[in-house]
């Protein structure tokens, strides 16, 4: 294919051309088998080094012109993709490098995990005359394991808690659990694994 793109931000192994970048959306769609929003959409490419953020924004564009992806729903800005989408993306496996195929899709499965447990594991917010209340909930399925509500001055605070509730709701209510029943053995455990976890980060930096 021709480099007819800018590659500003593009790290090596990227995508120099249009067609591969719209050939990604198309495939990311396909393997994601559910609607996904465009912001998210741009994000994982982009944040992933493939292809420079004006280029996938005007390549999206292009396949919503003719008709290869289409809006699933307009409220919440998620996008399937078409039949024509599905051909396109056919064509990937012969078109783009492994390597790029293996992030974007690592990528977006680690999105749909991410909407599932914000699905499943609900927060509100609710602002007050003092500030904010945030309420979150662990769900077991039919019924919630845990709820919790508590009190934030302010709405940057409020997201704050959202946030780092969504990243791991079984690791709060493990906690809750261990220090509401004085569990020694499973705090003891839970510190250790945050440990862990915080020097592998620092590992691979």
């Amino acid at each position: 294919m021709d480099f007819d793109v800018l590659t500003a931000g593009v790290e090596p192994g990227g995508l120099r051309s249009k067609n591969e970048i719209k050939l990604l959306i198309c495939y990311m769609l396909t393997s994601a088998k559910a609607p996904l929003a465009k912001t998210d959409i741009i994000s994982i490419i982009q944040d992933n080094g493939l292809a420079n953020y004006f280029e996938i924004t005007s390549a999206f564009a292009d396949l919503l012109e003719h008709g290869n992806i289409v809006c699933a729903d307009e409220k919440e800005d998620l996008y399937s993709v078409t039949e024509s989408g599905m051909l396109i993306s056919s064509q990937l496996d012969i078109s783009l490098p492994i390597s790029v195929r293996e992030r974007a899709l690592s990528a977006t499965m680690n999105l749909l995990a991410k909407i599932k447990r914000e699905q499943e594991n609900r927060v509100r917010i609710q602002q007050t005359e003092q500030g904010y209340m945030v309420s979150c909930s662990v769900s077991g399925g039919n019924m919630d394991l845990m709820s919790l509500s508590l009190y934030v001055p302010d709405m940057l605070q409020a997201k704050m808690v959202k946030k780092n509730f969504h990243k791991d709701p079984a690791r709060v209510y493990r906690c809750l659990l261990a220090l509401v029943t004085g569990n020694s053995d499973l705090t003891a455990e839970i510190l250790q694994e945050k440990t862990q976890n915080t020097r592998n980060r620092r590992n691979r930096k």
